[in-house]
């Protein structure tokens, strides 16, 4: 509790010339206390140690060295534990592949400071120490042997190993080293060649977007002129046969004028003549007989020949047969637009038959040995 008061009063215990935590403090007459300085003064204070000020600030010190060690220094799910730690692990931040063992921050202070450690190799903190000590001999595996492909420790090489083509795993590391670095760079090559075909492809799809594009617009404009095209040519057949009824009817319509006004005459001379059957004067029947038989000189109508059921039959047929050949014309040019359209394709079509896959195979596996080649 002293302490945590302490704590809360810790502006009491700064110097209020250098505004810091107070370092070796002194106290003057006045009771003040300050750090001491080597500043001189005129006249120079009397300058006396302050114990009880200085025991409070090495409590004070302790406090803010335990409130500063961080929670999360203690090893948590996923961290290498210190091996040295007691009770509650700290997080190792090194590993030792000579003590084979991970050290805390704390832990690890004599690899750096006892000249008897200066030689150990260390590591990154690891939990997979294990894996790096021969199962045989619990050695460090460090040497690589060429002849089994494996590594080993000193042990395995002067026995079980003896003879072998074995190397340090330093000096294999550089060997294999080179090695990564060239396959390094042919990965690379590789996905620059690949990034290369993305840009190509992402070209090639939008090219085909607006090709495709434009050939829709292309054919809504040709179907559009062609339908309109069409429909004038409806007009003007409707209109033809409009024109050709109206000049017929005109035709038949004078035709019955004249026949209704030869009928009215027709019935005039009936009945005069029958008026004339029934005269006594014989004189007279014969003068009026004679000029009532005399014909007028006109053609009578039904002289004038007509087809009593007209009809439009002819252009009829005549549209079904455009019809057909239009379907047949349209039917054998679509045919052609097909195969250009099919024609227009970005990747190779997907093998329908086992020639096809076989084919389709060697083709791949040809194009692979040689990028294989390539890089």
């Amino acid at each position: 509790m002293a302490e945590a008061r302490v704590s809360e009063d810790q502006d009491q215990f700064s110097c209020p010339v250098c505004l810091d935590l107070l370092k070796d403090p002194v106290a003057i007459p006045c009771g003040h206390s300050f750090c001491m300085c080597r500043e001189k003064f005129t006249p120079r204070p009397v300058l006396r140690r302050n114990y009880m000020l200085a025991e409070v600030l090495e409590k004070l010190k302790k406090t803010e060295l335990q409130a500063a060690s961080p929670v999360h220094c203690y090893a948590g799910p996923g961290d290498v534990e210190c091996d040295s730690c007691t009770g509650r692990k700290h997080k190792a931040i090194k590993s030792c592949l000579v003590c084979l063992a991970s050290f805390c921050e704390t832990h690890i202070r004599p690899h750096y400071q006892c000249p008897a450690f200066k030689k150990h190799a260390l590591v990154k903190a690891s939990s997979r120490l294990q894996e790096k000590i021969c199962s045989q001999h619990d050695k460090l595996t460090e040497i690589f042997c060429h002849t089994d492909q494996s590594l080993i420790c000193y042990l395995c090489m002067m026995y079980e190993h003896k003879g072998h083509d074995s190397v340090s795993v330093a000096a294999e590391r550089n060997k294999k080293q080179t090695e990564l670095q060239e396959e390094q760079r042919k990965h690379q090559q590789r996905i620059q060649e690949k990034e290369k075909k993305v840009q190509e492809l992402k070209q090639t799809v939008d090219t085909l977007k607006r090709s495709a594009q434009a050939a829709v617009e292309d054919s809504e404009r040709i179907f559009t002129e062609l339908i309109r095209s069409i429909e004038k040519k409806r007009c003007e057949v409707r209109e033809l046969i409009r024109d050709q009824e109206k000049a017929e009817l005109s035709r038949a319509e004078g035709l019955l004028d004249q026949l209704e006004q030869e009928i009215a005459d027709l019935k005039r001379r009936e009945t005069a003549l029958e008026q004339l059957s029934h005269t006594e004067d014989h004189i007279h029947f014969l003068q009026s007989f004679l000029s009532l038989c005399v014909s007028s000189g006109t053609v009578d109508s039904y002289s004038i020949p007509f087809h009593q059921h007209p009809s439009f039959d002819g252009v009829k047929k005549s549209l079904s047969d455009l019809k057909e050949r239009i379907e047949t014309f349209c039917k054998e040019e679509f045919s052609k637009i097909s195969p250009h359209a099919a024609a227009v394709q970005i990747l190779p079509p997907e093998p329908k038959t086992r020639e096809d896959f076989l084919k389709c195979n060697t083709h791949t596996h040809t194009h692979t040995h040689i990028l294989l080649i390539s890089v």
